[in-house]
């Protein structure tokens, strides 16, 4: 008996599953599903984002809805026209094998009465956002009046947005008998209320602490000075060059803005803000799924309803004003079992913030300096190398190599590959060669930092970094590797920090006083016939900002063209001359 067989469910659902490729259920999943399947009851669920909260609430609906009849029996409420569609395409596969079973989508964006066309002809189950869910309800185009199941997915998020009149007004149309499921991230009063108000009696599930961030996310922040937010930005984003993340900016003025500003610079970034239309709200989201994109600058409301499993990075370019919001960003990342991170920049004054944050989600930050113009380097360096060395070589370049070795005659092996490399990366070390440190005073120099040119020694305050040459290509990530680290050395989990994993190397932190022990350790060292080599980083690469905090353990306005375009392809490859890779935009 396979553990989805263990919940109760049906083999049309259990055949859908074999073919999906699922093989063990999430914690909300087995918590949840027998549950719904054995009684008639209401359910709140409290839940992190992308932790399988569809397959939840969807497989239990299925099962017990009467295929037979075309009476609408299930309503489901998201808070956007992007989660509206997901939901949807998903019950859809969940329910292949159940003949005569029809989910159909209602949302904003397309014609009502084309949605209309698709109820009237049967819909068992109907996914809808709010506002056009009311819509159709006062144009009489629905009729949840018979419905027996109704569920309240991302629940705070659909309270956050404004929906709460709505979501009563749409409550009171349905019947008193029927069952209601809320899955939400978080419990605020609002969603408390409405539990209250809606529900009898509902069987309460927690996966995680009640309000607390994932466990795969790993919280990290860098204080700077408030004019140099911006640049603060582009540093992470050139120190993890495999970058795939969401930035997060209060407003749509300040996410439009930073949007063209990394364009300008060369990276791959979009824009998605309310101001856009639906067309180019599609555009930059079918981009940023397929990674064309991989820098989407967003407003909190705006990215509610993103959905993609792989991000490796959120960045707080400014933090939200509510704690809640903080918690939802954060779990964009770390999701279906992957590690995650989670950036905050933040200036000296918004350091209490990050206390209260903490309190909020039940875990600790680390403070963090910037990486150096140097570190930058080296880690570019490295990746350079890397990309060189995995290159599949184009065998249409036969026929000019000929004239090539004439034009490259004379020039040795090592003196080529100083050519090849620094072909790319003069440009880009001239530029961090010049710039300063970043760090605001109180994590920079005050606390044992780097000096004003962005250059030193090994940090001063005992810690060392270290270079490692494993890293995602090998399975690796900043959790596993830590616990590699830990286990290989035999030391405690707070003796290595500052684990940063790139494609195939990576870096992380030590006291100085072990540094002898690591180096020996690492020796003609093996994992699975492979050398694993360690050696002490030529930049200094995280001083006493690596570890924990001091005193605990351890889009500005429109484009001059008159637009709000939807997208624009920008050159590829190379440096450009502000230090950014050219990368394509869109926004």
């Amino acid at each position: 008996m396979t553990k989805f067989e263990a919940l109760g469910l049906a083999q049309p659902l259990l055949d859908a599953i074999s073919d999906l490729g699922f093989e063990t259920p999430s914690e909300v999943q087995e918590k949840s599903i027998p549950v719904l399947l054995e009684k008639d009851t209401d359910l709140v669920a409290l839940a992190q984002t992308g932790t399988g909260k569809t397959a939840a609430f969807g497989f239990p609906m299925i099962q017990k809805i009467n295929a037979d009849s075309r009476t609408t029996q299930g309503l489901i409420l998201s808070p956007t026209r992007e989660l509206c569609l997901q939901i949807t395409n998903e019950l859809k596969l969940y329910s292949k094998y159940v003949k005569g079973l029809n989910v159909v989508a209602i949302y904003g964006g397309a014609s009502i009465t084309e949605q209309a066309k698709q109820i009237k002809r049967g819909a068992q189950i109907v996914v809808a956002t709010p506002g056009r869910m009311k819509d159709m309800i006062g144009r009489n185009m629905v009729d949840i009046s018979k419905i027996d199941y109704c569920v309240l997915d991302e629940a705070d998020e659909m309270l956050n947005m404004g929906f709460y009149e709505d979501i009563k007004d749409i409550l009171s149309n349905t019947p008193e008998e029927k069952l209601t499921w809320l899955f939400s991230a978080t419990m605020p009063k609002e969603v408390a209320s409405i539990a209250k108000k809606f529900m009898h009696q509902p069987v309460e599930i927690t996966v995680g602490t009640k309000n607390a961030g994932a466990a795969t996310v790993q919280h990290e922040f860098y204080m700077v000075g408030g004019r140099d937010r911006y640049a603060a930005l582009k540093r992470l984003a050139d120190a993890n060059p495999g970058i795939f993340s969401v930035v997060f900016c209060r407003t749509k003025r300040d996410t439009q803005r930073v949007a063209e500003k990394l364009i300008e610079d060369g990276y791959n970034a979009g824009a998605l803000h309310g101001d856009l239309s639906q067309n180019q709200r599609d555009l930059v989201m079918n981009a940023f799924r397929k990674k064309q994109v991989q820098m989407l600058v967003a407003t909190d409301v705006a990215a509610r309803g993103i959905d993609v499993d792989d991000i490796t990075h959120v960045i707080n370019y400014q933090l939200p004003d509510e704690i809640e919001t903080y918690t939802h960003r954060s779990g964009r990342t770390g999701r279906a079992g992957k590690s995650g991170i989670s950036m905050v920049i933040i200036t000296r004054s918004e350091l209490r913030k990050i206390k209260s944050i903490e309190s909020k989600i039940k875990q600790e930050f680390i403070q963090k300096q910037l990486p150096s113009g140097i570190e930058i380097c080296e880690i570019q360096l490295y990746h350079l190398a890397n990309k060189i060395k995995e290159t599949k070589v184009n065998k249409d370049i036969d026929a000019y190599l000929p004239a090539i070795y004439d034009v490259l005659e004379g020039i040795d092996r090592e003196e080529l590959i100083k050519k090849m490399v620094s072909v790319e990366f003069s440009q880009f070390f001239n530029y961090y060669s010049k710039t300063k440190d970043l760090n605001s005073s109180e994590s920079g120099k005050e606390r044992g930092g780097r000096d004003d040119a962005g250059y030193g020694d090994i940090p001063n305050e005992g810690s060392v970094r270290y270079f490692i040459n494993i890293g995602e290509r090998d399975g690796y990530d900043w959790m596993s590797l830590k616990d590699f680290l830990r286990d290989t050395l035999n030391l405690e989990k707070e003796d290595i920090f500052n684990v940063d994993t790139k494609d195939s190397f990576s870096f992380f932190n030590t006291e100085a006083n072990i540094t002898e022990f690591i180096l020996q350790t690492f020796t003609d060292f093996k994992v699975d016939g492979r050398f694993v080599n360690v050696e002490v980083s030529k930049s200094p690469g995280g001083s006493k900002g690596g570890k924990k905090r001091s005193g605990r353990k351890g889009g500005g306005g429109r484009r001059k063209d008159g637009g709000n375009k939807s997208f624009k392809s920008g050159k590829k490859g190379g440096f450009n001359k502000k230090g950014g890779k050219k990368r394509s935009g869109f926004y």
